[in-house]
């Protein structure tokens, strides 16, 4: 992820940092110990008051949590990352059932399902939540655990229902040795509503009846403004009336979740649910209504960034209403939002005037035009220019596909440890709890996410949805996120690093690194704008600097943890071949200037400050070796350099 603000770092004690690593390890070595043994049957009374007092006890903040720990500042999860595991990517009905006997420990169960029921309150802690299941009969009791990606639309998907099915289930153990199957990807867990029996809708007017009532508790639900729950009664009582051929009515219950689906930010489904709603009749109420289902179906094309789409779609629905003012406005915006779109004419300065922290995501449209993403040799894939640009000339402007500002409620920071690398690292897991939500919202977002760099091998044959919903892969958009989020800075008062707004943005992703880069980024909310440093031709590689650092040892150990590449530009091979009592003399002498920058604004700097200022910037510039920095920049004067040339200027 590129590089927050230095000034608000989280860091743990070797103490800390070493008891994460000793868990992660003992835990593997006890897995590896127990792999494939039976499982050991738990007596239920007394797991299942277990679990009612610990969630008494979390509902009312009084039980530790044992993924939380002590870091600079106050205490923040840990997260250990297991060693990752793909999807399941087949549907319910290709899966074998199998029973929670059949479990075996340390095992991913491929090619079989297991049905379940929830036998107690869910215990919900910081990073993941846990309760005691049962099998259908009731016999057999065992933990369940879902990790980091356990909510859905900010409600905790254990308690949505009582029933579920768990797709290839994994049996392990929790990092205090006790068996529990494991949820990690959120598409392994289908949730099953408790449905009308079919033996019940005996004909059509049974089959009337049930969605009916579906419909009206959808219509309750939505009056509450419970949105899942509405959207699950809805989903019920489509269901009936498409099964059973009840066409008037499957079009009133699509139309109804079309609006409850804009509403959670499932878009894809609101394109889908209008078009199946369209009566296509001539009378004024079925006019109205189908205006409504364009209207609604526009709105989901316009958030997209489909403009094209959005434009037919609310044209057609002004041919139904042509007096709706909406309507009428979205087109306006959807012509302003196109222009954007193929010449990157945006109005910054109107960009600026209207960001607030209560509306801190812009209303325009990416602009890429003047790029193109190519093979970079041993970069792998990068962003090249298509045309000649000129110093300080926009190369891209691009909207985040998602952003997480740190006044948010979604903003977390964890530490997590990866045992491929046996590396901790600060991560905003809050984004990437963000993106999979997103994505699960969204399937048709899936395959550009996942084709962004990460650890994992790239698969060109990935399934992203079966017959039960979309398939999204957790630990790789892990990955995704912590190789290529940004920090768009604190635009709103975030005060650092435990609350740093971050976000991803796709286009951008594919910008390699440089020390010495030809383009810079800046933000305007979660727009963010890449400018060329200098003149730039038709074909050049487009760099950016993942870290900024002016320490040389820092910079390249930032870059091998995050990104995991060690930099060979022209800047670090002059660092490399300098030695080390240089580099820290330069280091001290940069230590002093930004003391001195950090103390002195340059709005009141009297001539003395000047004096000691040029002084600070002399010392530096001492430093660096005249043949061997030509035409490099000088990272530790650039406090100082920036300082002396706004007090100069004040002074004119």
């Amino acid at each position: 992820m590129a590089s927050q603000d230095r000034g608000n770092t989280i860091y743990l004690t070797e103490q800390e940092a070493e008891r994460i690593r000793k868990r992660a390890k003992e835990r593997a070595e006890k897995c590896s110990e127990v792999k494939n043994n039976e499982r050991e049957p738990r007596e239920a009374t007394p797991s299942i008051q277990q679990a009612t007092g610990a969630s008494l006890m979390a509902d009312m903040g009084g039980a530790p949590d044992p993924d939380m720990i002590q870091a600079q500042g106050g205490t923040l999860p840990a997260v250990i990352l297991d060693q990752p595991y793909p999807p399941c990517t087949v549907s319910l009905d290709e899966l074998e059932p199998m029973s929670i006997t059949d479990l075996k420990m340390e095992t991913r169960h491929r090619g079989k399902k297991l049905a379940i029921k929830r036998a107690s309150p869910v215990v919900g802690l910081a990073v993941r939540s846990w309760c005691m299941v049962q099998d259908e009969d009731g016999k057999e009791t065992e933990r369940l655990e879902f990790g980091l990606h356990k909510l859905r639309h900010a409600e905790e998907v254990l308690e949505l229902t009582k029933f579920f099915v768990i797709k290839e289930p994994y049996f392990t153990m929790t990092d205090q040795g006790e068996a529990t199957i494991r949820i990690d990807h959120p598409s392994d867990l289908v949730s099953l509503t408790e449905e009308i029996a079919e033996n019940e809708i005996k004909d059509a007017t049974a089959a009337e009846k049930a969605a009916t009532r579906c419909k009206n508790k959808g219509n309750a639900a939505l009056k509450e403004q419970d949105l899942p729950e509405a959207f699950a009664r809805y989903s019920e009582g489509l269901k009936i009336a498409t099964e059973h051929s009840i066409s008037g009515l499957a079009r009133d219950i699509a139309r109804n979740r079309a609006h409850v689906s804009l509403l959670l930010g499932q878009l894809d489904g609101v394109l889908e649910d209008a078009k199946a709603s369209l009566i296509r009749e001539e009378d004024a109420r079925s006019k109205d209504l189908d205006s409504k289902a364009y209207f609604r179906a526009g709105s989901a094309a316009y958030s997209l960034g489909q403009y094209p789409l959005a434009k037919k779609l609310f044209e057609e629905q002004q041919k139904l209403t042509p007096g709706d003012k909406d309507g009428k406005t979205y087109l306006k915006r959807i012509t302003a939002r196109q222009r954007e779109q193929e010449s990157g004419t945006h109005d910054f300065t109107k960009m600026r005037v209207n960001l607030t922290k209560a509306r801190s995501r812009v209303d325009v449209a990416t602009f890429t035009g003047n790029t193109e993403i190519k093979d970079s040799n041993s970069m792998g894939r990068g962003l090249f220019a298509t045309r000649n640009m000129a110093a300080d000339e926009l190369i891209m402007c691009e909207k985040a596909f998602c952003v997480v500002w740190g006044h948010d409620r979604e903003a977390m920071t964890a530490m997590t440890y990866d045992p491929r690398d046996d590396r901790i690292r600060v991560s905003p897991i809050g984004l990437s709890k963000a993106i999979v939500q997103k994505l699960l919202s969204n399937p048709s977002q899936i395959p550009p996410v996942m084709q962004l760099h990460s650890d994992h091998q790239r698969d060109e044959q990935a399934i992203y949805s079966t017959h039960d919903g979309p398939v999204v892969d957790v630990f790789r958009v892990h990955d995704i996120m912590s190789r290529n989020a940004f920090g768009p800075g604190t635009q709103f008062g975030e005060a650092g690093a435990r609350n740093a707004s971050t976000g991803l943005w796709l286009h951008a992703a594919y910008i390699n690194h440089s020390c010495v880069p030809n383009a810079r980024k800046e933000y305007i909310g979660d727009v963010m704008l890449v400018r060329a440093t200098r003149a730039i031709t038709a074909g050049e590689q487009i760099f950016h600097a993942y870290d900024q650092s002016s320490d040389y040892d820092a910079r390249r150990a930032a870059l091998m943890t995050t990104w995991g590449f060690a930099c060979a530009c022209a800047l670090c091979e002059a660092e490399t071949s300098e030695s080390k009592d240089t580099r820290a003399k330069r280091e001290e002498l940069r230590g002093e200037a930004d003391a001195f920058v950090a103390r002195e604004h340059w709005a009141n700097a009297k001539r003395l400050s000047i004096v000691k200022a040029q002084r600070l910037a002399r010392g530096i510039e001492e430093t660096y070796s005249k043949e061997r920095y030509e035409g490099l920049p000088k990272l530790a004067a650039r406090s100082i350099q920036e300082w002396l040339a706004k007090a100069k200027t004040r002074k004119l």
